[in-house]
């Protein structure tokens, strides 16, 4: 008798076990790093964290104070509207009419978790899929991902550092097609530093009128600018954009507020309305008492966030002092947010220890092993060569871990 092989089962449903939309998603590179560091430190190493974009400071005591007085109101213990307090609604009116010059209504603020759900959201809301949003890089790690997830398409335009790591007109209308719909537009910028001056953001925002296209800019680091660098908010510069134009903002980096979660989407009312639908059923509303914290913060004046900055502006011009001292390695000075973002092209391509180093990936690795320094590679940004460093932790950490890299590459 002649075996026969049996034929292979036919597959199931349950067989894909995560779907395709979810299982694209890469993990966020800077969390990842953030956490290897802290574990590294669990662990008794010595590790200095350059990963993530985190205040050092704590929250300020007045938006902490208003946070437990909110903890002893039942009202805060129950549902509210999922759009965000009517009270901190009003407030980020306010806010953003003193901080920006842009006046705007309750109507068109959608109150978030976080600004990485304003910016999926705001997507989500805009894009049909195949959509195409420009992207600048080097960019935040998870604009490319939102922008997938809300069925989009990112087409990435690279500056580097001959630019200062800013986009121009003619690369974004060399990137554009009939698919483009939205540029994505930050500044101050992550992971750069970089800041669009206000005659280069009325240039670019002159073309995407021109072109009729919609922008979203991200202005969460609007008060970490330096050196008097005149700049300022896109629909208040174009105001003719002001209808094709969302706003992701929040307390997180102004305020050290990173695990407060409170964001805010700015947009017209339409988008607004159609990101607030998505979320009564994504999450609701943010935490009340996170709320009753952001009004504390956004109303109250911005002497804290000064303080903050004097100390970021010193720690921003000693690691550019320290990192361009090495070999290798060239860092442009930022002028906002709290990242160094050095070109180490001049490092790659050697031996160390035996091994030959091509990519900034894998210098990063080496980093952290042999000088126990964690730092972000330009491949998570979209651009290989580069690192970024976060100086928003202790000044004498910074000094510390700058002078490890210095030692290391000697």
């Amino acid at each position: 008798m002649t075996e026969t092989s049996s034929p292979a089962p036919a597959s199931t449903p349950r067989d894909k076990r995560v779907s395709t939309r979810v299982g694209a998603i890469a993990e966020s590179a800077t969390l990842k790093v953030d956490a290897k560091a802290k574990a590294l430190k669990a662990e008794g190493r010595p590790v200095i964290g350059f990963g993530a974009g985190e205040p050092d400071f704590p929250t300020p005591s007045y938006v902490v104070d208003a946070a437990v007085e909110a903890c002893r109101d039942p009202k805060n213990h129950r549902y509210t509207p999922a759009g965000g307090l009517p009270e901190l609604k009003q407030a980020i009116v306010e806010k953003t009419r003193r901080d920006s010059g842009y006046e705007i209504t309750p109507a068109q603020v959608l109150v978030t978790n976080g600004g990485k759900q304003a910016i999926y959201e705001a997507f989500a809301a805009m894009l049909d899929p195949g959509d195409e949003v420009i992207v600048p890089a080097p960019y935040w790690t998870t604009y490319p991902e939102a922008i997938a997830l809300a069925g989009g398409v990112p087409v990435e335009v690279l500056a580097d550092e001959t630019q200062d790591y800013k986009v121009t007109v003619a690369q974004l209308e060399a990137a554009r097609t009939e698919r483009t719909k939205v540029l994505l537009f930050v500044s101050p910028s992550n992971p750069t530093g970089a800041v669009y001056t206000a005659d280069e953001i009325r240039e670019i925002g002159a073309w995407v009128e021109e072109n009729n296209l919609w922008v979203l800019t991200d202005e969460i680091y609007e008060h970490l600018v330096y050196d008097d660098v005149q700049t300022g908010s896109m629909p208040v510069l174009c105001p003719e954009l002001a209808d094709n134009c969302v706003v992701v903002n929040g307390v997180a980096k102004t305020y050290a507020m990173t695990g407060w979660r409170v964001g805010w989407i700015i947009g017209p009312t339409d988008i607004i309305k159609a990101a607030g639908n998505l979320q009564s059923h994504a999450t609701s509303n943010v935490a009340n008492v996170s709320q009753r914290a952001a009004i504390a913060a956004v109303e109250g004046d911005l002497a804290a966030v000064d303080e903050m900055k004097v100390a970021f502006d010193r720690r921003r011009k000693k690691i550019v002092e320290m990192l361009n001292e090495v070999e290798g390695i060239y860092c442009p000075t930022p002028l906002g947010a709290f990242y160094a973002y050095p070109s180490v092209k001049g490092l790659l391509g050697k031996t160390y220890d035996g091994q030959v180093i091509d990519t900034s990936a894998a210098l990063a690795e080496y980093i952290l092993e042999k000088a126990e320094v964690a730092v972000v590679p330009g491949e998570a940004f979209g651009s290989p060569g580069y690192l970024r460093l976060s100086y928003a932790l202790g000044d004498d950490d910074l000094v510390e871990g700058v002078s490890r890299i210095q030692r290391l590459f000697a």
